[in-house]
């Protein structure tokens, strides 16, 4: 049985991933060890589960079908470890995680490292995405729970974390760069550097509440290319502080005269029904942010 649900396994994470390389990377098997466990599978079902090509792995229609049953049966198999290690006093256990990259890379390190001292077998798996893909994730229950922007989805239940002023960032010579708070009003006059993808971000809010459109020639979710293009000299920006903790480039960070920030916090579909190894992750986060007390996370 152990064998069967590691094919099963393997299959779920390589749709996942659209690589049987990065879905060996999660369960700590070869390439080869995956492509043949799923092999394996379409041997058992004699039936064709995904199409290979150079491209990487598709969903047969055989497969599209299957898939929805084969992530049910890896969801139980993930709750029957989980109460394994409740019987066991949480030794071990798997806590995935979704989560956007300044958290990935400010926070979690510490978050991760401090959690560990108390619980040293616990796994874990990140997943980047932006706040959509992060929601959508959590209801999927492709990951267990993840960094959003609040408020988020009705459906999913919050603990408040921090509040994250945003910045203006300028070229160090740009005319504004010696002004203790930069006018909200000048935000339109020069070329803007947007920190978007898919779904607006809470930069885009700012030029709506005050009536503006931003003269965006350049928009990514890769905070560091705006950082550069701005020390480029190329226009402006609003980047959340939490990405200008260390900052690599030659740039200005202002306040705006008008109160910006966003509110980060963890999300999850329920947290009577989570492993207890995330029941113990959220706890730890809670403690350490009573009342969303905004205390910072980076020195956890």
């Amino acid at each position: 049985m152990e064998t069967n649900i590691q094919k099963f396994l393997a299959f779920v994470k390589t749709v996942e991933y659209g690589s049987f390389t990065k879905a060996g990377e999660v369960l700590n098997y070869s390439q080869s060890g995956i492509s043949r466990m799923i092999r394996d599978l379409e041997q058992d079902w004699n039936l064709s589960l995904l199409e290979r090509d150079r491209t990487g792995v598709r969903l047969t229609s055989d497969g599209m079908s299957l898939l929805p049953y084969a992530q049910k049966l890896c969801q139980e198999f993930e709750k029957l470890k989980s109460h394994v290690d409740e019987l066991n006093g949480v030794q071990t256990g798997l806590i995935r995680i979704g989560t956007f990259s300044s958290v990935a890379t400010h926070w979690l390190p510490n978050i991760i490292k401090e959690f560990q001292k108390t619980y040293p077998g616990i796994d874990y798996e990140l997943l980047l995405g932006d706040y959509t893909e992060i929601e959508n994730w959590i209801l999927e229950g492709r990951v267990d729970c993840g960094f959003l922007r609040l408020p988020t989805h009705p459906d999913l239940e919050t603990i408040f974390l921090e509040k994250d002023n945003l910045l203006v960032i300028l070229q160090e010579t740009h005319p504004l760069a010696h002004c203790r708070q930069f006018p909200v009003g000048a935000l339109g006059d020069y070329p803007f550097m947007l920190l978007e993808k898919g779904a607006k971000a809470e930069i885009s809010y700012i030029f709506e509440r005050h009536g503006m459109t931003p003269k965006a020639h350049f928009t990514t979710w890769d905070d560091y290319a705006i950082m550069s293009m701005v020390e480029s000299g190329l226009g402006i920006s609003i980047l959340p502080q939490l990405i200008l903790q260390r900052i690599p480039y030659r740039i200005v960070t202002k306040e705006l005269d008008v109160p910006a920030y966003r509110n980060i916090g963890l999300a999850l579909r329920d947290k009577k029904t989570a492993s207890t190894a995330v029941k113990r992750f959220i706890e730890y986060l809670d403690f350490r942010h009573p009342e969303g007390s905004g205390n910072d996370l980076s020195s956890v």
